[in-house]
């Protein structure tokens, strides 16, 4: 035994002794493992050389002896290859931290197609070819410009529906579907609500009864009252206008709005009464009661007429003059009274003249058997009036015989007529059935196409009316002779008078009308906006028309050109377009005035505030704002001195579907909306009690002014365009005289109306000559124009607009050096001077006020009451409608209290009620609103007296403003040494 082995103790210290063979097994997998890693480490440095490159030493490439000894600092290796060399360094590549998202969150989301709109893929075949609508459409004098207005769910889109399906080739489950198509409804959301909310144009080649093709540019609008403003913007570029009114409801809100436009705009009338099955079917009347019945709806219509029109013949509605159409398109029938003649004459082969018969086919007319004449007089109580006789009594057996279904009467009806229906047609549901035999028996709406040709101007013979009451620029310039002569070769000029979202919502097209020239793909224009003047050019702006189309609701048909008479759809000028527009050629050397901006019947007054869920998306929602600005006629968007940004609409269903398009289709962010508020005015209610003044900051200047009441209904005239400072200065004098018995000094010294160019306010200069020097009162009058319009923009109790109120100035000592007189002095001293007289003159309140059409049943009216006495509501007027079992409830609620009005109605008369609302007219608030002495208690409505209070303070601590009205912010000091002298008079 070697000792040196084993130690003291015995225990054995030498080299390792070999174990068992399990054990050397595993020193042999251990010893080849270490060898596998060194060799796959060796292969890894290997391939990071060959990646990398050579080291380089003193600036040349080692040997390959050199390769293991050379030195790789450690942020030199690289063991992986970076994202260009992978994808190509055109490709965006995006780094994150791991866990910064969420396993569900996308890295980078999947693009979501917006679906605004439900377009066609393909454009649908047509019984015409593109190359022929073109074709006819460089002809003005076959084009028709129609605007297709009425209330709402009065037939409006399905009488589209039915000019279509006479036109298009629909597929089968569109066509043998019971379900109305509402093809010209394009949104998603009017598909899911059942209500037109955007106005839609179709162009269609129509025949008439001569065989003769014509243009017809039809533009379906909406029928609830909210959206008015889409039947504003279609009346701007129409010709004529058809209406379509319910043969049971009648002559409804809308429907006399829109008579009322019409004959503003001085638009030609074509009354369609629709839905005369509803007579048959769910009325159940006898004809007798039903000629009654359509006879009452037109004399409602000629009344409206006669009422707006100032009794003119012309726009007068009559069957026999042939501008009254009648029909249910749901069936696919509509017929005029010469179109029905015509029909006799085809089934009977009568050799009579139609005109003639169609004559004496309406009005106390009866038709005497024995002398087979047509008399004034009745021959006997059993004789029935023509139209009873040969009109509507047919009509009911066609409708009681198919409505029976029995098949072998109903053929022998239609053998009667010449009219054979497929086999598998008499086995369809009964609407389907009822319309393809209608459709057989009455044919295509050649009628209805023959009244719009006959009535409505074509695009040639339209076009002087339309410049004269559109065009801002003097009637004798040149451009005005094109705009006359429908002139193609003449120099271009577009309205644009509507903007259409593209598909994915990031750009608009823009719709209008060619009055004068061409336009092409490729054309240099200038866009005028709506502050462009001569004058001041800012407003305008250059773009290239990139395509030309027309507008064929869910798809569009490319256009070489567009001549002059035509609606068109131009994209790429959209850029600078907030609501209309004037588009004239780049280069133009004449000079040019816009045509006017779109004159509304109704005025958003409510308001609601908006802001983003996440702060950092509020630049999202701005853009968003502004294509909302763009894509609603009528909506208002404004920052408010708080930084809240508010919009305002004509009504809910306006703002909540404006806020859906702002959500889903133009910011695609959450929003935070504020509860809903109303915007008021500012008036006042007596003449200033003392005159006030206020002197310029250099103190070398200093106007007096006082403020009163502008005469009842002078403000309505103003906004309404009766009355307008660009008339020449003896006619608005006189007509001051003649309607408001202004004095002569008075009337000739309107400086202008205010906050705008047809503002409800007036500034007077009531100085005189003895007293003020004219020439330098002259001299300052643009600047206290300014502050004028500037102060009554922003009222001094809540900074609403001031209403109903005429600031006269009374005297002006004014610096004889301009250097002392400049615009930076006199502005904000005639804003201070407007303030305190209208302080001086017991200021008031206004609140907007609803005017509510509510249909119901008889049993409902006390409800009705109740519900409308809790919101300080009243009726009006409450009424039968004849040959109806409904009621019609007229009646006025402050817009403040309408919030769930409509769902309050519903729930008290258990859904039976329907109710429209739209703005009427301003009140002044009960109360004095700097009143000091009410309180106000949180959480608990304010009485009646002290509502102006109410409001004024909630408005300010809304707008971040103080909770009272500071009088020092708006009297110099000598004023108010001057108002405590008279305090102190008073007193003693």
């Amino acid at each position: 035994m070697d000792d040196s082995l084993y130690d003291e103790f015995g225990n054995y210290i030498g080299p390792e002794l070999s174990g068992s063979e399990d054990e050397e097994e595993e020193e042999l997998d251990e010893m080849a493992e270490a060898e596998d890693l060194e060799e796959a480490e060796e292969a890894a440095n290997r391939r990071m050389d060959m990646t990398t490159g050579l080291m380089e030493v003193d600036g040349q490439v080692d040997d390959e002896d050199n390769l293991e000894t050379a030195v790789v600092l450690h942020e030199d290796k690289k063991y992986y290859p970076t994202a260009d060399e992978v994808y190509g360094k055109e490709t965006e590549t995006l780094v994150m931290e791991e866990d910064a998202q969420p396993l569900e969150v996308p890295i980078i989301a999947p693009i979501r197609p917006k679906k605004a709109e439900m377009l066609e893929q393909q454009p649908l075949k047509t019984n015409y070819s593109n190359e022929f609508l073109a074709g006819l459409m460089d002809n003005p004098e076959l084009v028709r410009n129609v605007a297709v207005v009425g209330h709402l769910h009065h037939g409006k889109t399905l009488l589209m529906d039915m000019l279509v399906e006479q036109t298009h080739d629909l597929r089968y489950e569109w066509r043998n579907n019971e379900r109305p198509l509402r093809y010209t409804d394009t949104r998603v959301d009017e598909q899911s609500r059942g209500i037109s909310m955007k106005s839609t144009p179709m162009s269609l080649i129509l025949e008439a009864s001569n065989g003769k093709s014509f243009v017809m540019n039809m533009l379906d609008t909406p029928g609830h009252v909210n959206f008015n403003d889409e039947v504003t913007a279609a009346m701007r570029l129409a010709d004529g206008v058809l209406l379509v009114v319910d043969a049971v409801e009648g002559v409804m809100l809308v429907t006399e709005k829109a008579i009322k436009q019409a004959c503003q705009e001085g638009l030609p009338i074509c009354l369609l009464i629709s839905k005369v099955d509803r007579l048959i079917t769910e009325l159940k009347v006898p004809p007798t009661d039903a000629y009654f019945k359509l006879r009452h709806t037109i004399d409602e219509v000629n009344s409206l007429i006669q009422l707006h029109s100032g009794n003119n013949a012309a726009f007068q509605v009559d069957p026999i003059k042939g501008n009254v159409a009648f029909g249910a398109c749901q069936s696919g029938w509509s017929f005029t009274l010469l179109s029905f003649a015509q029909l006799y004459c085809d089934v009977y082969g009568a050799a009579m003249d139609p005109k003639q018969f169609a004559r004496r086919l309406w009005g106390d007319i009866y038709f005497q058997p024995t002398t087979r004449k047509f008399k004034r007089s009745q021959p006997d109580k059993t004789s029935e009036r023509t139209f009873v006789q040969y009109v509507l009594t047919p009509l009911y057996k066609i409708y009681s015989q198919i409505l029976g279904e029995h098949e072998s009467s109903v053929k022998k009806m239609l053998d009667e007529f010449g009219v054979y229906l497929k086999p598998s047609t008499f086995g369809k549901d009964v609407k389907p059935f009822l319309k393809d035999a209608c459709s057989q028996i009455f044919g295509s709406a050649t009628g209805l196409v023959d009244m719009m040709i006959a009535h409505v101007p074509s695009s040639k013979a339209g076009a002087a009316n339309k410049v004269a009451r559109v065009y801002s620029g003097p009637q004798s310039a040149e451009i005005v002779g094109h705009i006359k002569d429908c002139n193609p070769r003449g120099p271009l000029l577009v309205h644009i008078a509507k903007l259409y979202p593209k598909q994915d919502c990031t750009t608009f097209d823009a719709f209008g009308r060619v009055f004068s020239g061409t336009v092409k793909a490729g054309d240099r224009v200038r866009v005028l906006g709506e502050g462009f003047t001569p004058e001041d050019e800012e407003d305008s702006a250059a773009a290239e028309v990139s395509k030309v189309w027309a507008y064929q609701a869910r798809y569009r048909v490319p256009l070489a050109k567009a001549t002059a008479g035509n609606w068109v759809l131009l994209e790429g000028v959209d850029a600078t377009i907030t609501k209309t527009a004037t588009i004239i050629p780049e280069i133009y050397e004449e000079e040019v005035h816009i045509f006017k901006p779109l004159q509304f019947q109704t005025q958003s007054v409510m308001k609601i505030a908006t802001e983003p869920l996440n702060p950092s998306e509020l630049p999202k929602m701005v853009e968003g704002l502004r294509k909302i600005n763009k894509s609603y006629p009528l909506a208002i968007t404004k920052v408010e001195e708080s930084g809240e940004h508010a919009i305002l609409g004509t009504g809910e269903i306006y703002l909540d579907s404006l806020m859906k398009d702002l959500r889903e289709l133009y910011a695609e962010v959450e929003v935070k909306v504020a509860d809903p508020v109303v915007s008021f005015c500012e008036t006042v209610v007596e003449t200033s009690s003392l005159k006030c003044f206020a002197e310029t900051p250099n103190k070398r200047n200093k106007v007096t002014m006082i403020a009163e009441p502008l005469d009842q209904g002078l403000a309505v005239d103003i906004e309404t365009g009766k009355i307008s400072l660009d008339k020449p200065n003896k006619e608005v004098s006189e007509w001051f005289q003649d309607k408001y018995s202004w004095d002569l000094l008075a009337a000739r010294s309107v400086w202008a109306f205010g906050p705008d160019k047809q503002g409800p306010n007036v500034l007077l200069d009531d100085t005189l000559p003895a007293e003020v020097d004219k020439n330098l009162l002259r001299a300052i009058k643009g600047s206290i124009t300014q502050g004028f319009q500037w102060g009554s923009r922003e009222g001094p109790l809540c900074d609403e607009p001031i209403r109903n109120v005429k600031f006269k100035i009374l005297d002006a000592a004014v610096a004889s050096e301009a250097l002392h007189r400049g615009g930076g002095q006199i502005i904000p001293t005639a804003r201070r001077v407007c303030y305190s007289a209208f302080l001086m003159a017991t200021p008031r309140l206004m609140e907007p006020v609803y005017y509510v059409e509510i249909q119901t049943p008889a049993d409902c009216i006390q409800a009705i009451y109740t519900v409308l006495a809790k919101r300080r509501g009243h009726v009006t007027q409450d009424r039968p409608k004849p040959g109806t079992p409904i009621f019609i409830v007229e009646a006025e609620l402050p817009v403040i209290e309408s919030f769930g009005f409509e769902s309050d109605l519903r729930y008290h008369t258990q859904g039976q009620a329907f109710c429209l609302s739209v703005f009427d007219h301003w009140q002044i608030v009960p109360g004095d609103p700097l009143d000091r002495t009410v309180t106000l208690r949180p959480l608990e409505p304010a009485p009646a007296k002290d509502l102006a209070r109410e409001f004024m303070v909630k408005t300010r601590r809304r707008k971040g403003m103080s909770e009272d009205v500071s009088i020092n912010k708006f009297f110099d000091d000598p004023m108010l040494l001057e108002l405590a002298r008279q305090d102190a008079t008073a007193i003693y």
